[in-house]
């Protein structure tokens, strides 16, 4: 999946100011894209139904933190007998409802803890010098307390255990990828210099959007933030003036703005015209996409 904050921060390609890509769209081709994508793609279906994890996947004891903060460059490895998953598990929201999903191996949770890719993690497929690697040695199927999108959830978890650790991961078990994410589900789109990244709920109808976008010249311009309304979602684009044809290495800007509503936005789900991910996705790093803890 194409991400776009990073390249903002840096040089990037702009092509008559909107993308190196495509030919610009105006702003009710976007807000009609986006509505499609969104409606029959199946993310909407997700958003509504699936799981949307709100925060990080792990849980760790705060020294165990401090330590591998310290130890950024350790590897981690399999170091014991591992329990094998179960078939499946259940997730239990505080309002009584559930889902059932397939849930990862305790070595997959590993493997998403670790900054390190799975063929790092098994003994013999890489050797890291003595005392530098973080060794799991146990792991027992659990459950851990979550936010979601839906509420406080009950979800499955490993407890993993660590020889050389001063305590335990949890990691959440639920094999995301089986069960959908809104990413996978919206799928890739083109590459382009400006994006929402967030907002803000002033009142019922007023939002503060947050914005990144590219500048040929590294300066500030007069940007404009646009809303396109229908009864079950709010697009939100921008309008970034015009600034020459061809392509230029330019600098990333940002900026905010406030917009009225003409109705309330109430449970309406807000989405970025370029990418038709909801916003919500840049402030919750897993909430639209099997990530990491």
């Amino acid at each position: 999946m194409v991400r776009l904050a990073a390249a903002l921060l840096t040089v990037v390609l702009l092509l008559t100011g909107s993308s190196a890509l495509d030919v610009p769209r105006t702003f009710r081709e976007q807000v009609a894209q986006a509505v499609s994508t969104w409606r029959t793609s199946g993310a909407a279906e997700i958003w509504r139904r699936g799981f949307v994890p709100l925060e990080d996947l792990s849980t760790m004891p705060r020294k165990v933190r401090e330590q591998i903060g310290r130890d950024e460059e350790y590897g981690w490895v399999v170091a014991g007998s591992l329990p094998a998953p179960p078939a499946g598990a259940q997730i239990r929201w505080d309002d009584g409802s559930t889902m059932q999903v397939p849930v990862i191996g305790p070595s997959e949770a590993l493997v998403a803890v670790s900054p390190w890719p799975e063929e790092w993690i098994w003994p013999g497929r890489h050797t890291y010098p003595d005392g530098e690697a973080y060794k799991l040695t146990g792991a027992t199927f659990t459950t851990m307390r979550l936010k979601t999108l839906r509420g406080m959830a009950t979800v499955p978890a490993w407890h993993l255990r660590f020889s050389n650790l001063p305590g335990p991961i949890d990691y959440v078990a639920v094999d995301q990828e089986a069960v959908g994410t809104v990413e996978d589900a919206v799928g890739d789109f083109p590459l382009y210099d400006e994006e929402i990244t967030d907002f803000q709920v002033l009142d019922e109808r007023t939002l503060l959007v947050k914005y990144n976008y590219g500048s040929c010249s590294g300066e500030a311009l007069d940007v404009t933030v646009r809303a396109g309304e229908l009864p079950d979602v709010v697009v939100i684009g921008l309008a970034v003036p015009y600034q020459g044809p061809g392509l230029c290495a330019g600098t990333g800007g940002f900026g905010q703005d406030v917009i009225r509503l003409n109705q309330p936005l109430g449970d309406r789900v807000v989405l970025d015209a370029i990418s038709t991910l909801p916003v919500l996705c840049h402030r919750a790093r897993n909430a639209c996409r099997a990530g990491r803890g």
